[in-house]
Protein backbone atom coordinates (compact mmCIF):
# COMPACT_ATOMS: atom_id res chain seq x y z
CA UNK A 1 0.00 0.00 0.00
CA UNK A 2 3.03 2.55 1.17
CA UNK A 3 4.99 1.52 -2.00
CA UNK A 4 1.80 2.97 -4.25
CA UNK A 5 1.51 5.81 -2.85
CA UNK A 6 5.10 6.66 -3.08
CA UNK A 7 5.29 5.82 -6.25
CA UNK A 8 2.74 7.58 -7.80
CA UNK A 9 3.65 10.56 -6.41
CA UNK A 10 6.43 11.94 -8.67
CA UNK A 11 4.00 11.10 -11.96
CA UNK A 12 1.46 13.18 -10.21
CA UNK A 13 4.19 15.93 -9.95
CA UNK A 14 5.28 15.59 -13.29
CA UNK A 15 1.66 15.90 -15.09
CA UNK A 16 1.08 19.04 -12.39
CA UNK A 17 4.14 20.85 -13.72
CA UNK A 18 3.30 19.73 -16.88
CA UNK A 19 -0.04 20.94 -16.88
CA UNK A 20 1.02 24.64 -15.61
CA UNK A 21 3.23 24.60 -18.87
CA UNK A 22 -0.08 23.89 -21.38
CA UNK A 23 -1.94 26.75 -19.62
CA UNK A 24 -3.31 29.60 -21.98
CA UNK A 25 -1.19 32.32 -20.06
CA UNK A 26 2.00 30.32 -19.87
CA UNK A 27 2.09 29.58 -23.17
CA UNK A 28 1.58 32.93 -24.62
CA UNK A 29 4.56 33.67 -22.34
CA UNK A 30 6.61 31.04 -24.33
CA UNK A 31 5.08 32.84 -27.32
CA UNK A 32 6.68 36.39 -26.33
CA UNK A 33 10.26 34.79 -26.05
CA UNK A 34 9.40 33.07 -29.77
CA UNK A 35 9.12 36.52 -30.99
CA UNK A 36 13.03 37.43 -29.88
CA UNK A 37 15.28 35.63 -32.21
CA UNK A 38 13.18 37.31 -35.01
CA UNK A 39 13.24 40.74 -33.69
CA UNK A 40 16.91 40.50 -33.73
CA UNK A 41 17.26 38.95 -37.10
CA UNK A 42 15.37 42.24 -38.13
CA UNK A 43 17.17 45.13 -36.51
CA UNK A 44 20.69 43.41 -37.51
CA UNK A 45 19.04 43.92 -40.96
CA UNK A 46 18.25 47.32 -40.33
CA UNK A 47 14.25 47.01 -41.03
CA UNK A 48 13.63 48.59 -37.96
CA UNK A 49 9.82 48.84 -39.25
CA UNK A 50 9.18 45.34 -39.15
CA UNK A 51 11.41 45.12 -35.73
CA UNK A 52 9.13 47.55 -34.02
CA UNK A 53 6.04 45.78 -35.27
CA UNK A 54 7.18 42.49 -34.09
CA UNK A 55 8.49 44.54 -30.64
CA UNK A 56 5.17 45.67 -29.76
CA UNK A 57 3.38 42.76 -30.72
CA UNK A 58 5.32 40.72 -28.17
CA UNK A 59 4.44 43.53 -26.06
CA UNK A 60 1.47 43.00 -26.28
CA UNK A 61 1.14 39.30 -25.11
CA UNK A 62 3.11 40.59 -22.01
CA UNK A 63 -0.04 42.16 -21.03
CA UNK A 64 -2.44 39.71 -22.15
CA UNK A 65 -0.81 36.85 -20.41
CA UNK A 66 -1.64 38.23 -16.86
CA UNK A 67 -5.24 39.56 -17.76
CA UNK A 68 -5.68 35.58 -18.82
CA UNK A 69 -4.22 34.06 -15.70
CA UNK A 70 -6.68 36.24 -13.61
CA UNK A 71 -9.90 36.09 -16.05
CA UNK A 72 -9.08 31.99 -16.51
CA UNK A 73 -7.83 32.02 -12.63
CA UNK A 74 -4.65 30.31 -14.12
CA UNK A 75 -2.25 31.81 -12.35
CA UNK A 76 0.81 29.18 -11.32
CA UNK A 77 3.47 29.16 -9.96
CA UNK A 78 5.85 28.37 -13.23
CA UNK A 79 3.66 31.71 -14.40
CA UNK A 80 5.39 33.70 -11.34
CA UNK A 81 8.83 32.85 -12.79
CA UNK A 82 8.59 32.32 -16.54
CA UNK A 83 6.77 36.09 -17.17
CA UNK A 84 9.57 38.20 -15.88
CA UNK A 85 12.40 36.03 -16.60
CA UNK A 86 10.33 36.82 -20.82
CA UNK A 87 10.83 40.13 -20.02
CA UNK A 88 13.93 40.26 -19.00
CA UNK A 89 15.33 38.07 -21.92
CA UNK A 90 13.36 40.05 -24.72
CA UNK A 91 14.44 43.65 -23.20
CA UNK A 92 18.16 42.65 -22.54
CA UNK A 93 18.30 41.34 -25.88
CA UNK A 94 16.69 44.36 -27.19
CA UNK A 95 19.10 46.60 -25.33
CA UNK A 96 22.25 45.06 -26.00
CA UNK A 97 21.68 44.76 -29.73
CA UNK A 98 20.05 48.56 -30.32
CA UNK A 99 23.44 49.13 -28.18
CA UNK A 100 25.96 47.11 -30.75
CA UNK A 101 24.17 49.13 -33.70
CA UNK A 102 24.81 52.47 -31.79
CA UNK A 103 21.10 53.36 -31.98
CA UNK A 104 21.19 53.23 -27.86
CA UNK A 105 23.92 54.88 -25.52
CA UNK A 106 26.01 51.84 -23.56
CA UNK A 107 25.48 53.68 -20.25
CA UNK A 108 22.14 52.41 -20.48
CA UNK A 109 22.53 48.95 -21.90
CA UNK A 110 25.00 48.29 -18.89
CA UNK A 111 22.67 49.81 -16.12
CA UNK A 112 20.09 47.76 -17.74
CA UNK A 113 22.22 44.26 -17.68
CA UNK A 114 23.90 44.90 -14.32
CA UNK A 115 20.30 45.68 -12.32
CA UNK A 116 18.84 42.32 -13.97
CA UNK A 117 22.32 40.33 -13.42
CA UNK A 118 22.50 41.18 -9.68
CA UNK A 119 18.44 40.01 -9.33
CA UNK A 120 19.21 36.77 -11.01
CA UNK A 121 21.85 36.12 -8.97
CA UNK A 122 20.85 37.41 -5.82
CA UNK A 123 17.14 35.50 -6.16
CA UNK A 124 18.76 32.42 -6.64
CA UNK A 125 21.31 32.66 -3.62
CA UNK A 126 18.34 33.35 -1.63
CA UNK A 127 16.28 30.37 -2.55
CA UNK A 128 19.23 28.14 -2.33
CA UNK A 129 20.40 29.18 1.19
CA UNK A 130 16.94 30.43 2.53
CA UNK A 131 14.56 28.89 0.67
CA UNK A 132 12.56 32.02 -0.18
CA UNK A 133 10.39 32.32 -3.29
CA UNK A 134 8.48 35.56 -3.06
CA UNK A 135 10.16 37.40 -5.76
CA UNK A 136 6.97 39.39 -7.12
CA UNK A 137 8.08 42.85 -9.06
CA UNK A 138 7.71 46.02 -6.72
CA UNK A 139 5.94 48.72 -8.32
CA UNK A 140 9.19 50.51 -9.33
CA UNK A 141 10.28 47.41 -11.28
CA UNK A 142 6.86 47.49 -12.98
CA UNK A 143 7.67 51.04 -14.06
CA UNK A 144 11.02 50.48 -14.71
CA UNK A 145 9.58 47.59 -17.20
CA UNK A 146 7.51 49.90 -18.59
CA UNK A 147 10.07 52.34 -19.13
CA UNK A 148 12.08 50.03 -21.01
CA UNK A 149 9.93 49.02 -23.41
CA UNK A 150 8.48 51.96 -24.57
CA UNK A 151 11.92 53.40 -24.89
CA UNK A 152 12.47 50.45 -27.08
CA UNK A 153 9.61 51.29 -29.29
CA UNK A 154 10.63 54.78 -29.61
CA UNK A 155 14.10 54.12 -30.34
CA UNK A 156 12.93 51.59 -33.20
CA UNK A 157 10.08 54.46 -34.19
CA UNK A 158 13.29 56.99 -34.70
CA UNK A 159 15.09 54.90 -37.38
CA UNK A 160 11.66 54.86 -39.34
CA UNK A 161 10.28 58.54 -38.73
CA UNK A 162 12.81 60.67 -37.85
CA UNK A 163 10.75 63.67 -35.92
CA UNK A 164 11.19 65.62 -32.79
CA UNK A 165 8.78 64.39 -31.01
CA UNK A 166 9.99 60.62 -31.40
CA UNK A 167 13.22 61.84 -30.58
CA UNK A 168 11.95 64.22 -27.45
CA UNK A 169 10.06 60.78 -26.30
CA UNK A 170 13.35 58.23 -26.89
CA UNK A 171 15.58 60.79 -24.93
CA UNK A 172 12.86 61.07 -21.97
CA UNK A 173 11.97 57.15 -21.69
CA UNK A 174 15.45 56.06 -22.11
CA UNK A 175 16.71 58.96 -19.27
CA UNK A 176 13.37 57.14 -17.20
CA UNK A 177 14.90 53.74 -17.94
CA UNK A 178 18.06 54.96 -15.81
CA UNK A 179 16.75 56.23 -13.06
CA UNK A 180 14.09 53.70 -12.34
CA UNK A 181 16.07 50.77 -13.07
CA UNK A 182 18.88 52.40 -9.96
CA UNK A 183 15.62 53.19 -8.17
CA UNK A 184 14.00 49.70 -8.61
CA UNK A 185 17.50 48.03 -7.71
CA UNK A 186 17.50 49.76 -4.24
CA UNK A 187 14.06 49.24 -3.66
CA UNK A 188 14.66 45.24 -4.54
CA UNK A 189 17.99 45.21 -1.94
CA UNK A 190 15.48 47.01 0.93
CA UNK A 191 12.51 44.22 0.31
CA UNK A 192 15.65 41.64 0.31
CA UNK A 193 16.50 42.77 3.40
CA UNK A 194 12.80 42.66 5.22
CA UNK A 195 11.87 39.42 3.69
CA UNK A 196 15.52 37.75 5.34
CA UNK A 197 14.56 39.58 8.66
CA UNK A 198 11.13 37.93 8.24
CA UNK A 199 12.02 34.30 7.42
CA UNK A 200 14.86 34.46 9.94
CA UNK A 201 11.83 35.54 12.74
CA UNK A 202 10.00 32.67 11.02
CA UNK A 203 12.62 29.89 11.71
CA UNK A 204 13.68 31.56 15.07
CA UNK A 205 9.96 30.83 16.16
CA UNK A 206 9.79 27.54 15.48
CA UNK A 207 12.96 26.58 16.95
CA UNK A 208 11.41 28.26 19.81
CA UNK A 209 8.50 25.70 19.27
CA UNK A 210 10.29 23.00 18.89
CA UNK A 211 12.63 23.29 22.02
CA UNK A 212 9.80 24.35 24.43
CA UNK A 213 7.91 21.56 23.53
CA UNK A 214 10.14 19.07 24.90
CA UNK A 215 11.03 21.25 28.35
CA UNK A 216 7.17 21.65 28.50
CA UNK A 217 6.91 17.46 28.41
CA UNK A 218 9.66 17.05 31.10
CA UNK A 219 8.04 19.52 33.46
CA UNK A 220 4.48 17.57 33.11
CA UNK A 221 6.85 14.34 33.73
CA UNK A 222 8.37 15.94 37.07
CA UNK A 223 4.63 17.15 38.28
CA UNK A 224 3.61 13.45 37.72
Amino acid sequence: MDSGVISETPSRTAALKFSQILTAPNQLTLVRLAFLPFIIIKLVEDHYGWALILFMLAGLSDGLDGLLARLLKQQTLLGQYLDPIADKMLLSSVFLVLSILHKIPWKFTVVVFSRDVCIVLISGLLYTIAGLRDFRPSIFGKANTFAQLTAVVFVMLFQVEHTKWVWVGQQTFLQATFAFTIISALHYTYLVGLRLRAAGQHAAAIAGNQSGAPLASNLEDSRR
